[in-house]
């Protein structure tokens, strides 16, 4: 190990001890644990941010049966992937090669669709809204088949589908996998280096939180080996704080369509907004509004809560069935608008 790799390695041991230390003053570890021990969830991973800095890296409990859990855990965050694809998807419309509202047949056509003249009607805009006219997933219609249940951009209606159609059409248009696009645009240029969209060789399998039932049964481990478009992301706390940190990067440094992501582009219901892949909890204390997304999956409750006018955010993965109940109590301790935003859901 040259001089410079013990200088850095050096420099992230701090990092993380005072990190850790930091937390300490927000919430005790004990309450963390009982909390864990309450709810049967295994293992969590925790990200404080502070003034736009990721102040708090931190996990708690264990990740498999006698393996206490890194500060680098894995997790499979679930539906967190739809924030990914959504800031990857920006940044192509940054970068000019991707138009919010051009309509995605001049890419790809789902076959079932095809004979349904409202597929020359859906746009990236309407995916990233939840306004494609698709249920969740093309298994909950009784054909099993893919279909619109209203003409897209008419109404809320939250659609994994959606997200998958969009990840179709970027693959078709640009002849890459979306894993190839997010290392391009998000994962390689942040330095997220434990992120990816699929299993593959390079996940570390022992720094896995595999999930677990509410008994604390563990699941199968998955092994996802393709991407999607609205699921599976596999992460780190700290690869999703440094995420988060870009967010509020793109907010504070660009215009067009990442400010266009945090205006409220449908109403979900009372005091919650959609915007561009995100939920936007509006009218907050303290002249604040927040982004939010949720991700669930059998052994999988994760949650991202940015605020963007005060740089703050908390980052939450678990790798328990009730993990929701988790962070639902953590939240309102973590931040001074969380018990307003758990209010609202």
């Amino acid at each position: 190990m040259g001089t410079k790799t013990l200088v850095i390695s050096a420099m992230l041991f701090s990092f993380y001890l005072n990190a850790q230390t930091k937390f300490e003053s927000l919430a005790d570890r004990k309450e963390i644990m009982e909390l864990l021990q309450k709810y049967k969830v295994p293992a969590m991973g925790l990200g404080v941010i502070e003034n736009g800095k990721l102040v708090t890296v931190n996990a708690y409990g264990k990740i498999k049966e006698g393996i206490t859990a890194p500060y680098n855990t894995i997790f499979d965050v679930a539906s967190l992937t739809k924030s990914v694809v959504t800031m990857t998807t920006l940044q192509l419309v940054e970068n000019g090669d991707w138009n919010l509202d051009k309509p995605l047949y001049s890419y790809w056509v789902d076959p079932d669709i095809i004979n349904d003249s409202l597929h020359k009607k859906l746009t990236t805009r309407h995916v990233l809204t939840h306004t494609s006219g698709f249920n969740n997933w093309r298994w909950m219609d009784a054909t099993g088949k893919l279909q619109f249940h209203f003409e897209p951009g008419k109404k809320f209606k939250y659609s994994g589908e959606g997200f998958e159609y969009l990840r179709k059409a970027l693959e078709s248009k640009f002849k890459i996998s979306l894993q190839r696009l997010s290392d391009s645009l998000l994962f390689r240029p942040l330095g997220m280096k434990d992120s990816r969209h699929a299993w593959d060789e390079n996940v570390d399998e022992s720094r896995f939180a595999i999930g677990h039932d509410t008994l604390k049964n563990s699941y199968e481990l998955p092994k996802e080996n393709k991407p999607n478009g609205a699921d599976n992301v596999l992460t780190t706390i700290e690869d999703f704080g440094i995420f988060g940190i870009n967010v509020f990067e793109k907010l504070n440094t660009t215009k067009g369509a990442y400010q266009e992501m945090v205006k409220p582009q449908v109403m979900v219901r009372e005091k919650i907004a959609m915007g561009l892949g995100w939920f936007i909890f509006p009218d907050l204390p303290n002249d604040e509004y927040a982004l939010y997304n949720v991700g669930g999956d059998p052994g999988v409750h994760t949650v991202i809560v940015l605020l963007p006018k005060s740089q703050k955010g908390v980052i939450i993965f678990t790798n328990g069935d009730k993990g929701y109940l988790l962070y639902k109590e953590l939240l309102p301790k973590l931040l001074e608008v969380g018990a307003e935003i758990i209010s609202r859901i």
